[in-house]
């Protein structure tokens, strides 16, 4: 199973995240929740860092899987990590939770 941990400021603002696992639905290279989390983790990853000046750190280890952290995140980045979380728990509805999940802490 695919684990995806937002991180929360208490005023809702998210401020990280960490993917790990994998989904499990298929074999490597063939598992199509993995590969629609894969694609929507690292295009928000590349699209803050093109398109906003936040600091942020990311980490990518192919056993710990993906994680990032924004100090204090702009209008730009707080939007990408939303629409992150949009896609992701799209995902989670159409297949009832059975290959992703989502956690959420605050910070």
């Amino acid at each position: 199973m695919i684990t995806f941990k937002i991180y929360r400021r208490k005023t809702g603002e998210i401020v990280g995240f960490d993917c790990s696992g994998h989904a499990g639905y298929a074999d490597a290279g063939y598992d199509i929740f993995c590969a629609a989390v894969s694609a929507l983790v690292i295009n928000t990853v590349n699209s803050i860092d093109e398109f906003t000046d936040d600091d942020f750190t990311a980490d990518s280890d192919e056993e710990k899987g993906i994680s990032l952290r924004v100090k204090d995140p702009g209008d730009k980045t707080a939007l990408l990590l939303d629409s992150l979380l949009l896609g992701v728990e799209g995902i989670i509805r159409d297949n009832d939770g059975e290959y992703i999940e989502l956690v959420t802490e605050e910070v």
